[in-house]
This record gives structure tokens, sequence and C-alpha cells, in this order.
């Protein structure tokens, strides 16, 4: 039976089939749908870890008692988990061991571009890249099958386009794992990594990279794809669609397994176009990764010169680019649609009509904090007209960079923020430094109850798990007292006059301080059933426009205009509308109505 599924799904449908024991993760678009999917399925125990290092050690130990173990990340989560992917690279395991990186050329939702191609080199670890849905469901039960075969971690490589995009995938049934315990087979010289045994499975690494070069001449999913001997092209992943696309008369040779290449694959292939009198590049996206594996055959090749190094790559930009090389005839320009100037309205990213975010950070710019953010939803505290975030740069860093500018002696006074779950992740060793040593920063955790910005997974502090167990719910108040901070104060992050008053406070001691900023995400089901449009009472409003700098959709201008300053009056949109009352509580004429008022009023 065939099913339309993504290359995420495909994924969980691959590593379920394959007897997956354990699959651990911690969400990142693009990856998340990954575990979301594998914990709807029976059989499988699967866990949102606290951070991607956690996951990674999780599945590891899950694979070193004879397990099938899944971990799965978006590419900077393969940052935060590097150091036990290198461990387990020395150890090997004794189940098997898949490891996804879901990387996001173009940054669709990312700080950076990074190509994890560079890992699996760097760890000395087999990589496998799939060019559609239904090579990412067989490429994994491939990579379990080398895993368990060579005694090593195998990184399973996507990027955005892999992940987001359907195809038809054959289904297959569940390999059933084994049934009952296992026992640990004690391996000290194996799995205890003291620089004595450490100095004795180095060469083991080295010589299984041999053993999988061999190996890579006959893995299937390495082919060569016979055309036209005027152009051969060795591509991978999804710029294989877009290459063939452009280029449907080539000769190619796709890579499924881009670390170790095939050498003697690779200088065939190149010898027989060549000795045809054609051309051979290398198709692929963001790092020269495979041009420079060739390079170091000792064959030249031209890869990076006609393509792009940066960004995602796309049909119309590959032909651009090879039209200019020579490869293709016609004009060098973008075969694209044009779009008249002004045609789309621009539509920045901003908070959702009701985030509890909102607040806060309307005070904080109204105290002219320099405030150091994290990524998740308040990244977008920077854009105008809060413009209230002003150094962003990884999962927990917020933290330790205020930190550090505070210890820089800066005039300003300056604050962290962090989300819970974030907060989670990598915030807390931060929090631990700043009490340790004696910081005066002021940390905000803004805590909407969930993991929002991916789509509303649990967290430790939700009191459940994936798979809808109930479970401990942290809470932050204890949790950040134990991190040695002694003043610490809840706040509701929709009331404006008491987020106030407790930042000023805190921005007066002479020690550190949290404020946890409590309110549920807006989205939230739950939440939504209380939704409760507010309205404006235009006799009341001057056209101010205070209540449009709290920077809600919601809050529009209308048609009728100030008589005295020719300003447009607000509206509120009642289809936006949650009733957070935010923008209630900066209007000095108090023109917008409450709840209680509206209540008031129908009664």
């Amino acid at each position: 039976m065939k099913q339309l599924l993504s290359g995420n799904e495909a994924i969980a449908r691959g590593a379920w089939e394959s007897g997956v024991h354990v699959a651990t993760a911690y969400p990142g678009t693009p990856s998340t749908e990954i575990l979301e999917t594998l914990g709807r399925m029976p059989g499988v125990y699967a866990e949102w870890s606290p951070n991607e290092k956690v996951a990674m050690d999780v599945a590891i130990g899950a694979a070193y008692a004879g397990r099938k173990a899944l971990a799965a990340m978006k590419h900077v989560g393969l940052n935060v988990a590097a150091d036990s992917l290198f461990y387990a690279s020395m150890t090997g395991t004794e189940g098997a061991l898949v490891v996804v990186s879901a990387d996001d050329p173009g940054m669709h939702s990312s700080q950076n571009e990074q190509d994890n191609r560079q890992y699996a080199k760097f760890a000395r670890i087999p990589c496998l890249e799939p060019t559609d849905s239904q090579e990412a469901k067989d490429l994994v039960r491939s990579a379990f099958e080398i895993s368990r075969q060579f005694d090593t971690p195998v990184l399973l490589r996507t990027t955005t386009r892999i992940s987001h995009s359907y195809s038809l995938v054959e289904l297959g049934s569940r390999e059933t794992p084994p049934e009952g315990a296992v026992d640990f087979h004690v391996n000290v010289m194996k799995y205890v990594t003291v620089p004595a045994h450490s100095r004795l499975l180095h060469p083991v690494i080295e010589e299984r990279i041999e053993r999988l070069k061999d190996f890579a001449e006959g893995f299937p999913f390495n082919r060569i794809e016979r055309g036209t001997r005027k152009l051969g092209i060795i591509t991978h992943g999804v710029t294989y669609q877009h290459a063939r696309e452009v280029f449907p008369d080539a000769s190619f040779l796709v890579l499924g397994m881009t670390y170790p290449i095939p050498p003697q694959m690779v200088r065939r292939f190149i010898a027989e176009m060549r000795d045809a009198g054609g051309d051979v590049i290398v198709i692929e996206e963001l790092d020269p990764f495979i041009e420079d594996e060739i390079k170091l055959l000792g064959i030249p090749i031209r890869g990076k010169e006609i393509i792009p190094l940066i960004g995602e790559l796309t049909p119309e930009i590959i032909r651009e680019r090879a039209t200019v090389a020579g490869l293709l005839p016609g004009d060098t320009r973008l075969h694209a649609v044009p779009l008249e100037a002004g045609a789309l309205p621009q539509r920045p990213p901003i908070y959702c009509p009701g985030c509890p975010h909102r607040g806060p950070y309307y005070i904080m710019h109204k105290l002219d904090l320099i405030v150091n953010g994290d990524i998740g939803c308040y990244s977008l505290a920077f854009q105008p007209p809060l413009s209230a975030t002003h150094t962003v740069g990884c999962m927990g860093a917020g933290i330790a960079v205020a930190h550090g500018i505070q210890k820089a002696g800066i005039t300003q006074r300056n604050v962290a923020t962090i989300g819970d779950s974030t907060f989670f992740h990598t915030g807390m060793p931060a929090l631990l430094n700043v009490a340790h040593n004696k910081s005066k920063v002021m940390t905000v955790i803004l805590d909407n109850r969930v993991t929002a910005m991916t789509g509303h997974q649990p967290n430790p502090g939700t009191g459940r798990t994936l798979q809808g167990a109930e479970t401990a719910q942290i809470e932050f108040e204890p949790l950040v007292r134990a991190l040695g901070i002694k003043e610490v104060h809840t706040v509701d992050s929709y009331n404006l006059a008491e987020v106030e008053q407790v930042m000023r406070h805190c921005l007066e001691l002479d020690e550190p301080s949290v404020v946890i900023a409590r309110r549920e995400c807006a989205l939230l089901p739950e939440v939504r059933r209380t939704w409760r449009p507010l309205k404006v009472d235009l006799e009341r409003c001057i056209a101010c426009g205070r209540c449009l700098q709290v920077g809600c959709p919601a809050v529009v201008m209308s048609e009728e205009v100030n008589e005295r300053t020719g300003r447009h009056k607000a509206r509120i949109d009642p289809l936006l509308c949650t009733g957070c009352e935010i923008c209630a509580q900066v209007c000095p004429r108090h023109a917008i109505l409450t709840r209680a008022q509206l209540e008031e009023a129908e009664a």
C-alpha cells in the first residue's frame, strides 16, 4: 500500500518498520514531526528530552543496551549534542543508533545555515541523504543495518525541503523487536572512554571508514542514471530533484551515502563522461562537501565555482548559474515569473494576538533596558513597535551574554529573557553561573506553559510527556531558588502594572533576580475557548496611537478620524482579538472596553 507522506513522516515510518525501540528528540523545525509521528506509533518509547545532548545520550544508552535507537534534531541541535556524538563514534554501539539531522538551507526557521555532513566526516561516521520521502523511509532501515554491521552511529541528513515535502511511499510491515528485558553486556574497554582505552579505539574508527568506502561501492542508494554523455552531474538529496528538472537529459551519479563517497564509482563515472568529451559538475547545497572529497581523490572538478555556496538551491538558481557557465543555452536571467513592485504587502513575523510575551517586552522597552534574548517566539520582540530585544544568539545564550555584558561594566541596565522550554534546555547552567559569580542580572523567564514556537510540544513544566502520560510538573520558583537565586517573583504577563512594579524592584537590587512572567500561550486549545474580543469606544478615543505601540495585529486603525489631529482612531478586529486587555491597560483615555465592562453592558 502506498501513502502520501512528508519526509519527516517517512523517517518515522521507516524507524517504526525497522523495529526502533527508543526514539528521542528536542523539538526544532524542520525536524519536529519525526518524534510527533513516532510518539503515536505502537511499540515505541518516544520522548521529548530537555535538550539535544540529553536526547543523544538517552538514545546512545538504549543502543548500548542492544536496542535500535533514534535521536532526531535540527542542524543546530547537533551542535548541542556534538560531544555525545563523538564519544558514541569512538565506542560504537551494541545495538544500532541513527542520528537524524534536519538541516535548514536558506534559514527558513533558524539563526544560521550549516552543512552537517561535515559532522559525519569530523566524527568519522557514515552520512546518508534521501532524495524524496520513499528514500527517507528506506534509508532509515539501511542506516540501522549499517550501524549494526559496522558498529557505528549513522547520520541521516535531511533538509527542509525533504523534511516537509510530500511524495508517495510504499508502506511495509514492522520488524518486531525482541520482547522482554535485555541484559547489558559489560565491556569496559569499549564503553569506558578513558585515554588508555580511546587510544586503542581510534585506529578501529579509521579502519572502519576504509571498510565503509568499500561498502559504499555497492550501496544501492549510490546509483548512476545514464543519459547524454555531454554532461554528467554528481549530486545528492533534494538537489537531485532540482538538477533533474533543469537537466532532464544529463547523466547523474546520485549519492545516497555522501560520506564516505564511493571512490571507484566516482572515478568510473567521471572517466566515462570525460572520455566521451563531456563535462562533469557537482551540484550540492551549501558546502562543497562532495566536491572536496572528489578533489581529495586527485580529480579536478567544478562545483562551487558554478553553484552558489550560500542559501537554498532552487531549479531557477541552478538554471541561471548553469547558463552563465555555458552549460545551458539562452539568457542569464532567472526563469521566474516576476512580481510587480508592491503587488504583495510585506508581512513581517509578529507576535500572535494575545501573546503573553507582549506585556513583559512592552515594559522592558518602556524601561529602556538592554535585553539579551534567546531562540523562541519571544525573539520577535526585536521588531518594531516593541523594539525590545538587542541580542539573540542560540538556545540558552541570553542569560550568559547578559552576565558577560554586566561584568564588562556597561552604563545601561541590561536583562536576560528566556522561554520556559529554553530554560530547561540550556538556561539552568547559565543561571547557576550568574548566581555563583554574583552577577546583578535580572532574568525574565517567559513561561507560557508549553514549547510554543515548534508547535506546542510538552516540556518538563507542562506535566505531561510526548506520549500523553502524566508526569512531574517542574515549578520554576523552587528550581530557581535551588540554583542560588534568592529574589524570585512570579507575575501575570497580562498585568502590566504588576510586571513593571516587580521589574523596577529587581533592577534596584545589588544581586541577581528572576522574574517568572507566567500566562498560557493564547493559541492553546483550552485558552482559545476563553477568547472574548474587546471594543473601542470611539467617542473616548483621541487617536493617540498608544494602543498601536503594543504591536498587536488585532489593534488597527479605523476609518474614523480625530477632527483636531487628523489621525485615525483605533479599532479592534473581533476576528483576531483574544481579549488579553494589554491594549486596554496602555490606553490613557480608557477608550478600550475591558471584558468586565462589556459583560456589564450586556447585562
